[in-house]
């Protein structure tokens, strides 16, 4: 048995898209629209994973946009995708930079939250040890939840 790809819906395509490439850093993989059924999905990577995936040996995440269908509840509910990242306060940085929320800062320097414009949680884990603490991670309190 494989894990293949997580599916999230989402609302807004161009919005789920800014995250999730423009400012988490995952790469489009391939697009399929189905005008009969007026749906689209894209399939992300993380960009270590790219070339896998296109060989669809690597984990993605794919974004399920429902042409007719705008609003979608529990995003809390879902849990969350999480990331393994080189640099996890360069990683918020770039985040925060981009205009997104850290609910959770890696104060510890090892774990954050934030979400996706749609409401799912991102966890995003330290790769080897954690960082020693920095600021301003170490006293920045939670925004949110995560």
């Amino acid at each position: 048995m494989r894990y293949l790809h997580t599916m999230i819906r989402v609302g807004d395509l161009d919005a789920a898209l800014d995250f999730f490439c423009n400012k988490l850093g995952l790469v489009e993989t391939r697009r399929m629209e189905n005008a009969g059924g007026r749906f689209t999905l894209i399939f992300l990577a993380a960009p270590d994973d790219v070339a896998a995936a296109q060989d669809k040996h690597a984990p993605e995440v794919e974004l399920t946009y429902n042409w007719d269908e705008h609003e979608y509840g529990g995003g809390r509910n879902f849990g969350h995708l999480a990331y393994r990242v080189r640099d996890i306060y360069a990683a918020c940085q770039r985040l925060l930079d981009g205009g997104v929320v850290i609910n959770r800062p890696p104060r510890d320097g090892r774990m954050a939250f934030v979400r996706s414009p749609d409401g799912i949680s991102i966890e995003l884990l330290q790769e080897g040890a954690a960082l020693p603490p920095a600021e301003p991670w170490a006293s920045m309190p939670n925004t949110g939840s995560w």
